[in-house]
């Protein structure tokens, strides 16, 4: 597998334990307890909620859906793993806590030890870019899959942002394009009330990847050259509510199905569309979000 390097360099192959064999008696439901950032409170200067995982997790258990048998543990995600979409400068930054207080916009950050913010911040979001890689490969085998955090849709390949600190998008898919056979077509569905602009500026120019991205045109991140790579993309208002957003969703997921058959689609499907969210702007009702999932067809999907 080549490694993208700072020189853009090729590298060599790396063994990796992301794509290990899972047994047939777990469900393709990828979790890990380490995915919750809580530390000293100061995940609660963030509207972003950093424990909402385990919230999930809780119900599921508590609904008999699944249990702690049948769920599959992520794996932490290395450092040779990153280097696959990452540059080595990029991650290097990451050991500077003023970089990872701007990322994850949590300035108090910048005035701690950087072995205390990797441990009970990166490290989280590095477990749940190895769910994100390991989903994608379930996906593959068992025709679906569902990782319960990661979505990291703001991050690149060498800039972070909006509480992303690693492209695990980008990951997974390269993972797959350059190990499994059978895998040289990807489209992801962005739901996020965000524009993903980080797996957007990753495949600029990549047509192998469609990318359909449904987000309020208004808020964060607003970046006007990562649209570019938008094959399908549905700009919504201030406010939209569940008829038009159910209509504008259906329409467009038909559209970019019928435009290409990909091999892997990997569906984002972000909360913050719901209606109080205090960052998407949105007003999409709790029903709507169970609905969704039959609007995007299920073979080789991966959700997030």
């Amino acid at each position: 597998m080549a490694h993208k390097e700072d020189n853009d360099g090729k590298g060599s192959s790396h063994c990796t334990a992301l794509h290990v064999c899972i047994p047939k008696t777990s469900l393709p439901i990828v979790y890990h307890p380490d995915y919750n950032i809580t530390f000293m409170g100061f995940e609660k200067l963030h509207p972003f909620d950093s424990g909402k995982w385990g919230k999930v997790i809780h119900f599921l258990k508590e609904e008999q859906f699944v249990t702690d048998g049948n769920i599959v543990e992520a794996l932490e995600a290395t450092e040779e793993d990153l280097l696959v979409v990452h540059t080595q400068r990029y991650l290097n930054r990451l050991k500077w806590s003023l970089v990872v207080a701007g990322i994850t916009e949590i300035p108090p950050l910048m005035f701690l030890p950087n072995f205390l913010v990797q441990r009970r911040v990166l490290r989280p979001l590095r477990t749940q870019t190895g769910g994100t890689i390991m989903a994608a490969k379930l996906a593959v085998d068992r025709g679906w899959a569902i990782n319960l955090g990661g979505g990291f849709h703001h991050c690149s390949s060498d800039k972070g942002g909006g509480f992303c600190a690693y492209a695990d998008i980008t990951l997974a898919i390269k993972f797959l394009f350059e190990r499994v056979e059978g895998i040289s077509k990807a489209t992801i569905i962005d739901l996020d009330a965000h524009q993903g602009n980080g797996h957007e500026r990753d495949f600029l120019d990549d047509g192998r990847v469609y990318i359909m991205d449904v987000y309020n045109r208004y808020i964060y991140p607003g970046d006007s050259y990562a649209k570019r790579a938008i094959k399908r993309k549905v700009e919504l208002d201030w406010g939209t509510e569940d008829s038009e957003y159910l209509r504008k969703v259906e329409l467009h997921t038909n559209g970019a199905l019928n435009e290409v058959c990909p091999d892997i689609l990997v569906y984002n499907a972000g909360t913050d569309v719901l209606d109080g969210d205090p960052l998407g702007g949105l007003s999409i009702s709790p029903e709507v979000l169970p609905r969704l999932l039959f609007e995007v067809p299920s073979t080789r999907m991966m959700m997030k």
